[in-house]
Formats: structure tokens, C-alpha cells, sequence
């Protein structure tokens, strides 16, 4: 996997995952184990989940105190800790992104599953570029041109990955309100929702619309998105924006309970085809 690819993410949640493996086989705590490295139980814990860089020296003063002396494991470790510092492509857009986001860009472009509710707008993956530049105008209030274009070039490089050859499946059911809540003029809205028509067509897409009429449903939380992966190492993440942060979740409780949401408005919202023609009814009166 070359340097501009999303394994890096990936190959720290991996070693993150079997050090800590390693540490709860030999019964150490992570305070034990931050002091080995002269640092924080929390530094431990986000380093068990991925969250932050590996420095050399810590692995191997953690592989030392959880008992690993065979050089083979040892070397497998620490190539997986080199591999996993490698920048991804979206270092270059971290002036514009806010500092949570950077993790997920790299999470999203390693699922092999992406599962996701959108309330207030269309999830960015299926967005056109003249609709992305209204919902980043929104946001980044006061933002100047230049900075407007960097991360919508961002968002347009993260939809390459629905199109290639290893794309994953995306699951999405969008609400009603966010496709009639207008970004950009009334040409900006048709041609997002033309090109969701389209879209939902590919054969790794399926798009449902959750429209008003139905009422409550168990979407009330909020948008939510599901992060299911390839290895088997690793455990699905429901990632949740917030205004000034994100929350990552990966306990099995927190991920079943959002897993269950899901299922629940992919029940209870028309299916595919009939969504399609929920779209076709507001082009037609747009």
C-alpha cells in the first residue's frame, strides 16, 4: 500500500489492537505501561486505539515489558509501527480540516462497509461539487476563497474511493428534510438530485430516503455514520460529528445500538427503487 493510501490508519488501529493484546495477556495496567514509556494511561489508551502516531522507542520498550523477545515478532511490529506513521493524502488538506477529521477521512477510505443516516445534508460522498461548495460556504463562515476550493477538493478526492476498483458498499438513508433544505440556488438542488438518481444506480450504492411522512423514527439521535473493515482484527467504528469534536465509538454495545438504529430506518424507509422515484417526484418540482 503506497504512502498516499489509507492504510495508515488502519495499521495503527492494528498494532494498537495487539498491544494491547500483549498488555492484557501479561496482566499489566496501562498506567504500568505508560510509565515504561514515561507517559500517560490516556496516551496508552489512544495508542491501544489508533488515535495517535507510534514512536519507535515506545514500541519496543512496550514489546520488551510485555515479555517479547523473539526478533521476528519483535521486527514485525515495529515494521507495522513505521508503516503505520506514514502521512496519508489528505495530510496536505490539514490547514483547512479540523483536527478530528483527518482520522476519519483515513477510517472511511480503509471500510469495506460504510453505513450512514443524514438529516441536515447530503452525505459528502454523493455530493456534486456545486452543492459541496454551498455546504462548505455555510460552514466555514468568513473562510476565503482559496480555503472554500481546498476542501471541497478534498471531498471530491474522498468520492474517487466510491468509484474505484476496491470500492466499498455504502449503505445510506437520507432524510427527507436534507434533500429539500436548498444549498446553492435551484440549479445547484437539481443537479444533486440528478446526480443522486444516478448514484444510487452503481451496484456498491443503496440509497433510501426517509420521507416526512413517516413521523418518528429511530434516527431521532441524530446522523451517525458505520466504519466496517476488512480484518478481522478490527472492530466496526460509529463515528459521530459534533460541533467542535468528534466521538469514534467501538465498544460492541455502542456499535450494536447504532447497528440497530440502522437496520431499523433501512426497515422503515421505502427501498431503493422506490426512493429513486422519491427523488425523480422533487426534481420534477424543483
Amino acid at each position: 500500500m503506497s504512502a498516499g493510501e489509507p492504510g495508515s490508519v488502519v495499521r495503527r488501529m492494528l498494532l494498537g489492537s495487539q498491544l494491547r493484546r500483549l498488555r492484557e495477556t501479561r496482566g499489566i495496567t496501562r498506567e504500568a505501561a505508560g510509565y515504561s514509556i514515561r507517559a500517560s494511561e490516556s496516551k496508552i489508551s489512544r495508542m491501544e486505539l489508533g488515535r495517535v502516531s507510534f514512536k519507535t522507542r515506545d514500541v519496543e520498550d512496550l514489546l520488551t515489558l510485555y515479555g517479547i523477545t523473539d526478533e521476528q515478532e519483535r521486527a514485525s511490529l515495529l515494521s507495522l509501527a513505521k508503516e503505520a506513521n506514514v502521512a496519508g493524502w489528505w495530510h496536505s488538506y490539514s490547514d483547512v480540516l479540523p483536527s478530528w477529521f483527518p482520522t476519519y477521512v483515513g477510517l472511511e477510505g480503509a471500510a469495506s462497509l460504510i453505513r450512514a443516516y443524514e438529516v441536515q445534508f447530503v452525505h459528502g460522498l454523493l455530493q456534486t461539487e456545486e452543492y459541496a461548495r454551498a455546504v462548505v460556504r455555510r460552514g466555514m463562515k468568513g473562510a476565503g476563497e482559496a480555503d472554500v476550493e481546498r476542501r471541497v477538493a478534498l471531498r471530491l478526492e474522498r468520492q474517487k474511493h466510491l468509484v474505484a476498483e476496491n470500492a466499498p458498499e455504502f449503505h445510506i438513508v437520507l432524510d427527507e428534510a436534507a434533500l429539500r433544505r436548498p444549498y446553492g440556488d435551484r440549479e445547484v438542488m437539481r443537479g444533486q438530485l440528478q446526480h443522486l438518481i444516478e448514484v444510487s444506480e452503481r451496484p456498491n450504492v443503496r440509497l433510501q430516503v426517509m420521507p416526512f411522512g413517516f413521523g418518528g423514527h429511530s434516527g431521532e439521535s441524530g446522523a451517525f455514520t458505520l466504519l466496517s473493515f476488512p480484518e478481522s482484527d478490527l472492530s466496526d467504528v460509529v463515528y459521530l460529528e459534533q460541533l467542535t469534536s468528534a466521538l469514534y465509538l467501538d465498544k460492541q454495545e455502542d456499535v450494536t445500538q447504532y447497528e440497530t438504529a440502522l437496520k431499523e430506518l433501512q426497515q422503515d424507509s421505502p427501498g431503493p427503487d422506490e426512493s429513486r422515484d422519491l427523488l425523480r417526484g422533487l426534481l420534477q418540482l424543483s
